[in-house]
């Protein structure tokens, strides 16, 4: 899954554009809506996730942060440091987000 702006003069995403319209959360929401429904369909794969920049996915990790909570409920989270993948953690710096959805009996 990749997401950005819509550019009509290339017919293509740019996923490097900053278009500051303060949709922020919006985005983060319409995307854990589509993990919910991913693994709904495929419940035993892993979603890995990261930014195209590293200022993006410091901000994908704010996201998770702020709704840590709720996800935890529902999903395995891990962060990624070089090749390891521990368990994520408030307030460290990853490369990358590995997730999981927990199965509920």
């Amino acid at each position: 899954m990749a997401f950005g702006d819509y550019s009509p003069l290339t017919d293509e995403i740019d996923d490097l554009a900053v278009s500051d319209n303060g949709d922020t959360e919006k985005i983060l929401g319409t995307v854990i809506s589509a993990l919910y429904v991913f693994f709904n369909k495929f419940p035993d794969v892993y979603v890995y996730a990261t930014g195209s920049t590293k200022a993006r996915t410091r901000l994908y990790r704010m996201g998770i942060t702020k709704f840590y909570d709720q996800m935890k409920k529902d999903f395995y989270l891990h962060g990624q440091i070089g090749n390891e993948f521990p368990e994520f953690q408030i307030g460290i710096d990853y490369e990358g987000f590995l997730a999981q959805r927990k199965f509920i009996n």
